[in-house]
């Protein structure tokens, strides 16, 4: 496991501070998962679970809706 050094400015590490306490884990802990959770190659389950949520863009048979029929092709 690498050590890493950070320095942080007496605001930044007393926020730091209260959020570890608040979640109940140390401080490293705190900041690797922080770190983890920022370089993430994917989608959070919270974003995922957005999808759909919007009804503000219609679907195919909305748009489709007083169109008439198509066209019928001719065969090949």
């Amino acid at each position: 496991m690498g050590q890493v050094t950070i320095y942080l400015d007496a605001e930044a590490e007393a926020k730091v501070r209260q959020a570890a306490r608040a979640m109940n884990t140390s401080l490293s802990q705190w900041v690797s998962d922080l770190i983890r959770e920022k370089t993430a190659m994917v989608w959070p389950e919270s974003v995922k679970e957005l999808a759909g949520a919007w009804k503000d863009f219609p679907d195919a048979e909305e748009i489709r809706n007083g169109m008439g029929e198509d066209t019928s092709r001719e065969g090949i």
